[in-house]
């Protein structure tokens, strides 16, 4: 017997799902309330985790996992953790973080959707707003949406971001709370110029910026390192240049952090260029070049946003609806683990699904779920615990922090029980 998914929103996750359904001969069709595929060409890049890229690898087919690696940054991924002054605390490199630190990979979150588009066009369908779903007397459900259509399937999976439609009727005490946190974020452009101007070392690999109280910041390179992008063939037009949007110039994304409460009630409302001179007149005894990179930062590129993260929910009864994603584990975006969550999120849902027949789809999905709760909500509290040390007001907490670093730097020992495998 065959059974049909129908998956809310085309996100990263929702996309990566679609392509492992699609690629097993599943019946699957995405709703997405975009109005065209390159609707909404904004975000920054991701940090792809070994994780996230095995999911990728195994749902995508062969050519689309060469589009991916295509288009990845060709940044590095030491890591070195700095004061405000740039004085160095500790370095990291890459194979003392995680042995499959080539398994790690940067790339533009817009150019990932459009690749994870491509060969889904009868797959997904754009302008449909999703509002609610009622069960039929068979055991299927029937979509309703904005505009007055519906669509009648399966299986339902929520894909649909932390505000989630379908977690809100599905699992109304699923709640979201406000941190507390705000993070600002922009792209500072990367010409041989422009890398005149700042250290090598905030163009050359990551670096997290640890002042002595207060604030944090990650830096981030999204470099091409002036090699021209080359898509494999198959792409279609659309995707393409949905994916070069992103990918025409190199950047280095910085994200800065603070608590809420140190910004003006109405900073949510401003233009970037306002946006960025708040960041600057709260940082104004840091570094220049710090100072240099973000007041040199495009407007347009700035965006400042509330950070929002899920209260880890009890275990409920698996039924024939689902979610993945922001849509059950919200989580802050100081470990990076949010889009990579997702990833796992989709390909585990894909092998259970794919193993399913119809009579079985229940039980698939109480797998995925007993799994995904699991591993989603500890990195949902591992996140929130993370960026609330990273954005701390106490000065003892700080000078703790440093200080281990420091000693961290000098003692191997410590520095690989520490940070060893990815604990960084």
């Amino acid at each position: 017997m065959t059974f049909h998914v129908a998956v809310i929103g085309a996100g990263v996750g929702g996309l990566c799902l679609a392509q492992g359904l699609h690629k097993a001969g599943v019946d699957v069709t995405v709703y997405e309330r975009d109005r065209t595929p390159t609707n909404r060409l904004q975000g920054y890049r991701l940090h792809i985790n070994p994780l996230g890229a095995q999911a990728l690898r195994e749902c995508m087919s062969p050519e689309l996992w060469q589009a991916f690696l295509a288009t990845t940054g060709k940044g590095g991924l030491d890591f070195v953790f700095m004061t405000e002054r740039l004085r160095p605390l500790i370095k990291l490199e890459a194979g003392e973080r995680d042995a499959n630190w080539r398994d790690h990979h940067s790339v533009s979150r817009i150019t990932l959707r459009q690749i994870l588009l491509t060969g889904l066009h009868e797959v997904v369908r754009f302008d449909r707003t999703f509002e609610r779903y009622e069960r039929r007397g068979d055991g299927r459900i029937t979509l309703h949406f904005a505009d007055g259509s519906t669509a009648t399937t399966d299986v339902l999976v929520a894909a649909d971001g932390s505000g989630s439609r379908v977690r809100q009727q599905y699992l109304p005490q699923a709640e979201r709370i406000d941190t507390g946190i705000t993070r600002v974020a922009g792209k500072f452009p990367l010409t041989e110029e422009t890398k005149r101007l700042i250290p090598a070392h905030l163009y050359e690999g990551l670096t997290n910026i640890v002042p002595a109280r207060g604030y944090s910041m990650f830096c981030a390179p999204h470099d091409f390192g002036g090699d021209p992008v080359v898509l494999p063939g198959g792409i279609g037009a659309s995707e393409r240049e949905g994916a070069m949007h992103d990918n025409t110039s190199s950047y280095i994304l910085w994200a800065f952090g603070a608590e809420t409460r140190q910004f003006p009630a109405d900073a949510a409302e401003m233009p970037g260029a306002a946006i960025r001179d708040l960041v600057t007149g709260m940082i104004g005894n840091w570094h220049p070049d710090l100072l240099r990179m973000i007041d040199m930062t495009p407007p347009e590129t700035v965006s400042l946003l509330p950070i929002r993260s899920a209260v880890p929910t009890g275990p409920w009864a698996a039924t024939n609806v689902t979610l993945l994603g922001d849509a059950i584990h919200t989580m802050a975006p100081h470990l990076g683990l949010g889009a990579n969550t997702a990833l796992r999120d989709a390909r585990l849902l894909c092998q259970e699904l794919t193993a399913a027949q119809a009579k079985d789809v229940v039980a698939a999905i109480a797998a995925y779920e007993s799994q995904m709760t699991v591993y989603g909500f500890a990195a949902v509290r591992d996140s929130l615990n993370t960026a609330r040390r990273f954005v701390t007001r106490s000065p003892l907490a700080r000078l703790g922090f440093r200080t281990f670093l420091r000693t961290a730097q000098r003692i191997p020992m410590l520095k690989e029980r520490a940070f060893a495998a990815g604990a960084a």
